[in-house]
């Protein structure tokens, strides 16, 4: 990289590079939140923190805060970060390229001798990724009072969450309140092929994509796969693949538009599930996903439409679709993409407006207070997967963004 940017790439690829090596042996890139693992790999970003001159913590939802105190007291706190735990044998830099990223802001405003007049708190938040509880997102809930009381209860490996939080030095009997946030960015690879395909240096994220879970149970009959003739079934799994088929038709009609959207039928279950025996029942699960509300509405009623054709066509029973999850999506703030606009452009960095059709920490932070995200490329898209990779200079340019409209955020926010 030619470029004179603010930020020393050398020391985040160091960061990201020491992150990956505390993983299971068999399994990189494991480190999965309320492991040993994630334990010892939250002890090394709270040294790294302290060795940036920040004054460390972790608050009642578990979250690991490294606070650099503004000279203006009282004023708020600006907030950056991402999370450090991965999925099962995922990548090295799914949370932990924008978490490096934000504590290298924050090592280059000293070492520029740069104050600001907000607090400015790195964090790293617990368990984005599902975790062993079966939920995610967990310690950004947490943080601004969106975290489901029932989910205290929830066991797995002999504890409950309540339990898990207070390892990693939570506390569930205090309930976290943070009035003083005025504004939160996060930076995350793409996950995606957008920026790698058009040459871009970031994307400045519009909106997280709302996600909608659809149920659709079909029941046929069972019947001799040897002696009941072609014509005379009701065969549960034909009706069913056919309906794959049209969801996934209607998901490439409506991402045509500028806008985001996907579907995708990731859960498909089959009884009786024998080589002789006609289905008798199918259940179908649907991931979709929309930048627009108006989109997954229309979808949805294309869905309850198709289901009823296809029980007729086929003679079997389909069930109205049920709706299992229906989350919207989350707009980022205008003002905010305003600001990263114009830091890219300062540093001849290139940009494109893009929405995320993956959820994220910022989701639960957008809803109290003004957020917003940066995308950095990934290779291929690949992500959560063990060949997940990002350029190091890439990161570099999307924390130059992020150093920029920190600074510019500590003025505006006024």
């Amino acid at each position: 990289m030619t470029r004179n940017l603010p930020v020393d790439a050398a020391r985040i690829g160091a960061d990201i590079e020491a992150l990956a090596a505390i993983t299971e042996p068999d399994r990189p890139w494991t480190r999965r939140a309320f492991s040993p693992l994630f334990l010892e790999g939250r002890a090394y970003v709270e040294r790294r923190m302290r060795d940036a001159g920040l004054e460390t913590r972790v608050d009642a939802a578990g979250n690991l805060i490294g606070r650099r105190a503004g000279r203006v007291s009282g004023k708020g706190t600006l907030m950056i970060g991402s999370h450090s735990d991965t999925v099962p044998d995922g990548g090295r830099f799914d949370g932990i390229a924008g978490l490096i990223s934000a504590l290298e802001v924050a090592r280059t405003l000293t070492d520029k001798g740069i104050e600001l007049d907000h607090d400015l708190e790195i964090i790293d938040f617990l368990a984005e990724e599902v975790s062993i509880f079966g939920v995610s997102c967990i310690g950004s809930r947490g943080m601004t009072g969106q975290r489901p009381a029932e989910w205290l209860a929830r066991e797995a490996d002999g504890r409950s969450l309540a339990e898990g939080i207070a390892e990693v030095g939570g506390n569930t009997e205090l309930s976290e309140h943070r009035p003083d946030i005025k504004g939160f960015l996060e930076l995350h690879i793409e996950q995606g092929t957008v920026l790698e395909t058009e040459g871009r240096n970031v994307g400045i994220v519009t909106a997280i994509s709302g996600i909608t879970r659809i149920e659709i149970i079909v029941e046929g009959r069972a019947d001799h796969a040897g002696t009941t003739r072609m014509d005379a079934r009701a065969d549960a799994l034909v009706a069913a693949s056919e309906l794959v088929l049209d969801i996934r038709q209607a998901a490439l009609s409506l991402s045509q538009s500028p806008r985001h959207f996907t579907a995708t039928v990731g859960e498909f279950r089959i009884e009786p599930n024998a080589a002789n025996v006609i289905p008798s029942k199918v259940r179908l699960l649907i991931d979709a996903r929309a930048e627009m509300r108006e989109d997954m509405d229309a979808f949805c009623f294309f869905v309850n439409e198709t289901a009823d054709r296809a029980a007729e066509k086929w003679g079997v029973t389909i069930a109205p679709p049920v709706r299992i999850s229906d989350v919207p999506s989350t707009p980022c703030d205008e003002g905010i993409l305003s600001i990263l606009e114009h830091a890219a452009d300062a540093s001849g960095i290139s940009h494109r407006r893009m929405a995320s059709g993956a959820g994220h920490d910022t989701m639960w932070l957008a809803n109290v207070a003004p957020a917003a995200m940066i995308f950095i490329p990934c290779k291929d898209g690949r992500s959560h997967s063990a060949e997940e990779w990002a350029e190091t200079d890439d990161i570099a340019l999307g924390a130059s963004v992020l150093f920029e409209a920190v600074q510019t955020m500590d003025k505006d926010r006024a």
